[in-house]
């Protein structure tokens, strides 16, 4: 069975870090494209960032770019999602997901004919 496991969201003050995993297994990530996504509430689903296997081309949403960095472990089976200062802004349930070419889910994260990995709250607050 194909599984994502989200883990490392939490609290943090801005202008602070943190770095989520996304851990696969039942495939090897560095056969499929992996996304980050994100949905604060009230919002649809969106797409932070990916890496486009086997080449391991990066892609970020521009409001995050040069803030977050996306980067993939193979001996851990592992993608994950650094995250550097942090605003507000950012706060919201973060997911991965992979696929053969990922599809945009319709509204909400989880949805759509990806894998998608349980939701990790990340809330950025003073």
């Amino acid at each position: 069975e194909r599984q994502l496991v989200v883990s490392g969201g939490g609290s943090v003050q801005p202008g602070g870090s943190l770095t989520l995993s996304c851990t696969a297994s039942g495939f090897s990530v560095v056969e499929v494209d992996i996304g980050w996504y994100r949905q604060a509430l009230g919002t649809e689903c969106e797409l932070v960032s990916s890496i486009r296997n086997p080449v391991g081309v990066t892609d970020y949403a521009a409001s995050v770019k040069v803030r977050f960095s996306i980067y993939q472990d193979q001996a851990k089976n592992t993608v994950y999602l650094q995250m550097s200062s942090l605003t507000t802004e950012v706060t919201a349930v973060y997911y991965c997901a992979a696929n053969r070419g990922l599809v945009a889910p319709a509204g909400s994260c989880g949805s759509g004919g990806n894998v998608w990995g349980q939701g990790s709250q990340v809330t950025v607050s003073s």
